[in-house]
């Protein structure tokens, strides 16, 4: 994965656009930290289509949620009461 400068991603667009679609993911870097990545669309949605749903979808859906890994129950430690004052 090539990483581009923000100044120079901004520059030469077409370029880094078109480095994208034939070379794939192309990273974005803003002061030497790794920013952003450009993806391929195609890839875009199978990373989409990949990805668990989140707590409101899963609230709202009309499907069983008995699927769902949960936790064991009974392992959490509780704290020793405070007295009162």
């Amino acid at each position: 994965m090539q990483a581009w400068p923000v100044q120079d991603a901004k520059a030469r667009f077409s370029e880094f656009l078109e480095s994208c679609l034939t070379e794939g993911p192309q990273m974005v870097t803003k002061r030497g930290t790794e920013t952003a990545v450009l993806v391929p669309v195609d890839e875009w949605r199978r990373l989409q289509a990949a990805a668990r749903p989140s707590l409101k979808q899963l609230l709202l859906s009309d499907e069983g949620r008995t699927e769902l890994a949960l936790p064991a129950r009974g392992s959490a430690r509780r704290r020793p009461p405070t007295a009162a004052r």
